[in-house]
This record gives C-alpha cells, structure tokens and sequence, in this order.
C-alpha cells in the first residue's frame, strides 16, 4: 500500500513538472504561426535565424509587423540588412500593454537585440519608447534627432514576465542600417584583420578557401582559431596533405548557424569534413552567454564574433578544434618518476572526464505590475477583456512554481495521513 502512495506521488509530481516547464518557455515561430497576417515577418525571423536568438532568452519583447507592414523591407533589401532592422523590434526587455502606460516619465531608452551585436554605434541598437497619452504609444530610434516612427497598435500574446509580442504599425528605421555597405568577401582580410593569420595562410595554402567561398552562398559558419591558439597544438606537419584539408574543413559548416542558434543547440553538429569514412563532427555547450564548442579530444570557446551577414558568420574562437578521427582522445598527463612501481592505467583511465558545462543563468523577471491599478489611458486597442484579464491575472502567472509545489506538498501530506 506504501509502495502504491509512493508511485501515485511521484507520478503527481512528474505531471505538475512537465507543466511548469512548459509554461516557463517559449517559441516565437509558433506563437506567430497562429496569426497568418504575421507570416511573412514569421519567415524572415527563420531565414535570418532571429528566432533562435529570441527563444534562447528569457525575457523578451517581440515587436512584429502585419504583411503589409513588412511588404516595406520584405524583398527590397539583402537578407543581411532586413536582419538588423528586425534585430530593433526585439526589446531586451518584458512590456505588455498595461506596463506601456506606466514608463517612468512617459519615456525610456531600451536595449535590442542589435546592441549585443557590438555594431551599433552610439544610441542605434536602442529604441525610444514613449507614452504619447490618448491611447497611444511611439517607438523610434534613439539616435538624436529621430522621429517616433511607429505605434503601437494591439497586443498579440504574453507569457508574463518571459515573452511579450505586441503588433506596431511600421517598422524603427535607425539611422544608416537600411544603406548599410554590403560585407566584405575578402575573407582572407577578414581573418588576418582579426589577428587569424595562421588560419588565413593554411586556408589558401590548402585550396581549402575556395570550399568556404563556393559555400557561402547557401550558409556558412566559420571557427577561426586565433592565431596563439595555434600554440601548443600538436605538430601540425606531421599531417598528410589530405589530413590538413580535413582539419581545415571542420573548422566550418554548410550552414548559417549564427551564436543564437548555438546557444540553443542539442544535437551533434556536421562539419565540411563530416563524410562516410570519418563523423568530424561537433556538439556545443553553454555557459551563461558563451559557446563551448566539444570535439571530443578538448573544448574552444568563442571569443568573439567577427562577421554575422547573413548568410555568413565567421566567430573567433581561442583554442583549435581537433577532430578526434585525427587526434585521438587526448591523453592523461604522464606520472610522476616514483621509486615503486606502478599499474599500469586501464584504456578507460586514460580517457578525458568531459567537463559539464553550468547551466545558463536565468535572467530575473521585471517586478509585476499591481493587480488592482489600472493605466490612466490605455493603447489603441484598449482596454479590452482580454488585455485586462491578462493583467489582472499576472501575479497568478509569476506564482506558478509556488502554487505547484503546494500542491505537490499537499499532495503528500494526503497520502500519507
């Protein structure tokens, strides 16, 4: 009967788990799958692997654009430009429509997404958000001098305080992103400008360079080691002509895999090595905001990102990846001289312990707004029952955890009793 009540308990517990966690993520591409008026932003957030970003955060403010408002990027500029504009509608930031009405002020500066970039010069990876009274809210650029180009227009969906979407009648055009110089092809410029020299000089000497070059057009990702990574690697000439081309394809992938799809990765990684006679394959890990990239015989970090054009990125990363089919797992370090002998070690011994990496920390939610305050005048659309109920219920969403793990005590407590 104990046996029973334990089993009963720890299936209650696995049930309440599975929707906690369901309701502590999201994902944008399906959220804006329900509302087909949004499919054309919904495909550009894919092509532009935006949407990847926008998953791997925890809280979050998606401005999106109908079809119409989309028509006026869609299509007219290249693939890289339409990312940037789009990386301004991601606020860094949870707004609903309730707290758009309670800005300090009537006006703040908030991040994007285009700011962690590191291209935004000056104020253009911010966003100006301003209550402008009569049920309306501006959002513009917050370089000096712009106008308010857009407004805010209805609210679409929250999952407080993780992901807010909210709809905007245009697009933030910051200043110079839409004339944007298209990016250099030279990349042998580019990784020796980046102090990757050494990588630069293998690439060309191997002919490997025209692989990346014939790649680019249908997505490629680079790992350039830096040139001090180069140190301490094993000798390098010892390799076979066939076996240099093979260590400098894995530093790439057929693919536009930019660091926010990383950050969310699960799966084994193929490289421009990766055929029938070898895997040369990768898997990733993360640590807060950085990428450990596993071969197998030892982890690289990347440091930087040194190019992120659609549908190129090149990263800089400190240590070089060596492939396993190549290098072998890497051995422990020899023992010390002793005066008695001792066992030799077993094949498993010999063998790296993979480290784990910490799990990404959660970001703190923004405090939730009173439940029995209401905005003096409300957005466009507002007040609306649905709005209002959202808001009204906002403390039983942030409470979620608390109110599940009562449940689970209680539930204990019942069946033992």
């Amino acid at each position: 009967m104990a046996a029973s009540r334990v089993f009963c308990l720890l299936a209650l517990t696995i049930s309440l788990l599975s929707v906690i966690f369901t309701v502590s993520g999201h994902n944008i591409t399906q959220i804006l799958s329900e509302s087909p008026e949004y499919s054309s932003f919904n495909s550009y957030l894919s092509q532009t692997k935006l949407n990847d970003e926008i998953n791997s955060r925890t809280t979050i403010t998606v401005l999106v654009l109908n079809n119409d408002a989309m028509s006026s990027l869609a299509g007219k500029h290249p693939l890289s430009v339409v990312k940037t504009a789009l990386s301004l509608l991601v606020l860094l930031d949870y707004y609903d429509p309730l707290k758009l009405h309670k800005i300090s002020q009537g006006t703040t500066l908030t991040t994007t997404l285009y700011q962690t970039t590191g291209r935004a010069a000056g104020n253009l990876g911010f966003v100006n958000v301003t209550d402008l009274k009569g049920g309306k809210v501006g959002f513009g650029s917050a370089a000096p001098g712009s106008k308010l180009d857009a407004n805010y227009t209805k609210s679409v969906k929250q999952i407080p305080y993780n992901i807010s979407v909210l709809e905007i009648n245009a697009p933030i055009i910051a200043p110079g992103i839409l004339t944007a110089p298209a990016p250099s092809n030279n990349m042998t410029e580019l990784l020796e400008k980046a102090g990757c020299k050494t990588f630069a000089s293998m690439l060309a000497s191997s002919g490997v360079l025209k692989t990346y070059e014939s790649t680019v057009e249908k997505g490629l990702t680079v790992f350039a080691p830096s040139d001090e990574a180069f140190r301490g690697v094993p000798d390098l000439t010892k390799l076979t002509q066939a076996e240099v081309v093979s260590l400098l394809e894995y530093h790439a992938l057929a693919e536009y895999k930019p660091k926010g799809s990383l950050k969310i990765n699960r799966n084994v990684i193929s490289t421009l090595a990766t055929n029938g006679a070898g895997k040369y394959d990768l898997t990733t890990s993360t640590s807060g905001d950085e990428v450990i990239l596993h071969t197998g015989v030892g982890p690289s970090r990347v440091a930087d990102t040194l190019v992120d054009e659609t549908p190129l990125v090149v990263f800089k990363v400190d240590k070089v990846l060596l492939p396993i089919e190549l290098f072998g797992k890497s051995p422990s370090p020899a023992p010390e001289p002793v005066s008695t002998p001792t066992p030799t070690p077993s094949a498993k011994s010999l063998s790296p312990t993979p480290t784990k990496s910490p799990s990404p920390p959660v970001a703190a939610s923004p405090p939730a707004p009173p439940a029995d305050e209401s905005s003096e005048e409300a957005p466009s659309d507002s007040p609306t029952s649905s709005e209002n109920i959202r808001a009204k219920n906002a403390a039983f969403h942030v409470n979620t955890h608390a109110y599940f793990t009562a449940m689970v005590t209680l539930a204990a407590t019942s069946l033992f009793l």
